[in-house]
């Protein structure tokens, strides 16, 4: 009869011990979020000190501005999302849902369309930018007021309302924009599609600021989006003061997504993107770790498509035209998943 060695016998347990302290480590969300962490420190390095056809200070100088941009707009995207989805009950929708990208088109068209492409091109940069800000907040907090501010209280009839708007904005802008002359249509579309290089340094400093404000909101109320998540009715029961909290987390959401869709533009699908992954990756439903994940989460999608764009393709297309084109295939993969079930 064959029988194992002793050394056999005792090298079995020994080859097999790491793995369960490996994957134990792993199952914390604080070794992933630190493995997320370390993975935007290797992306920022690559981005900014690799590929430098001149002064590699004048490279950092310029690079640097847009990683603070994608961290902010990461930021902005990645917390507005999370928390929209725990207000709504709903892992689908979007900020986006409440057209924010479509007024922001619908300003910048009527811009274009009253006074043309040449005034649009010499108009102040931070007039257009607080505008665009305070028009898109005013609306949305006015918005929330109105339908969740009285007896209606209806997330899902606010969720409706701002379909419709939206799906208005997009209207009135395709109207004005079959009337605007070519030249002029040509520079409105290159205004339509969000730029994350070289932002203006004034603004990216005013939208980190309003995107802090927002997440300074978000903070303390960590443990109630734990609850918020049971539901109203149970939030309710264990003593949250539902109306209340979900009308400052609105505005918040309102403030970051209108600060950073004015700063660099509409991208689409990215806060479905980045929020999706971070319930799967995060290992933990709580807020204190989806809500970084979400961030770190967006911040590689920016750099890593970022890099792809520049160092394999030649800059042959758009960053916000991938992301689209990515969101929109995982849009229509969580749809036919849960429609599956």
């Amino acid at each position: 009869m064959l029988t194992d060695s002793p050394a056999t016998t005792s090298a079995a347990p020994a080859a097999g011990r790491p793995r369960p302290r490996l994957a134990a480590a792993w199952a914390r969300p604080a070794v992933r979020l630190s493995a997320l962490g370390a993975a935007v420190l290797v992306l920022t390095v690559v981005y900014c000190v690799t590929d430098v056809p001149g002064s590699l200070a004048f490279a950092l100088e310029i690079r640097s501005l847009t990683v603070l941009a994608m961290l902010v707009v990461a930021t902005a995207v990645g917390v507005s999302t999370v928390v929209f989805h725990t207000i709504t009950q709903n892992r689908i929708l979007t900020p986006s849902i409440m057209g924010f990208d479509a007024f922001y088109v619908l300003i910048s068209t009527i811009i274009v369309f009253s006074s043309g492409s040449a005034s649009f091109l010499a108009f102040d940069q931070f007039t257009l930018w607080v505008t665009q800000v305070v028009v898109m907040v005013a609306s949305s907090v006015a918005l929330f007021t109105w339908l969740f501010g009285g007896k209606r209280r209806s997330i899902h009839l606010m969720l409706l309302v701002g379909i419709v708007l939206g799906t208005f904005f997009r209207s009135a802008t395709e109207w004005m924009q079959r009337m605007l002359d070519p030249l002029d249509f040509q520079v409105l579309s290159d205004a339509m599609f969000a730029s994350l290089t070289r932002p203006d340094e004034t603004l990216l400093v005013l939208t980190a600021g309003l995107v802090l404000l927002g997440c300074l909101a978000v903070v303390p109320l960590l443990r109630t989006l734990d609850v918020l998540t049971l539901g109203e009715p149970t939030a309710v029961g264990l003593g949250v003061d539902h109306r209340r909290v979900v009308m400052l987390l609105f505005a918040a959401v309102s403030v970051m997504v209108a600060a950073s869709t004015a700063l660099v533009g509409p991208i689409l699908f990215l806060g479905l993107i980045v929020a999706n992954l971070a319930y799967s990756y995060a290992g933990s439903f709580r807020h204190v770790w989806t809500l970084p994940s979400a961030v770190l989460i967006g911040v590689v999608c920016l750099l890593g498509g970022q890099l792809v764009l520049e160092r394999l393709l030649g800059f042959g297309g758009t960053l916000s035209t991938v992301i689209d084109f990515a969101g929109g295939l995982f849009f229509l993969h969580l749809v036919l998943r849960k429609g599956a079930r």
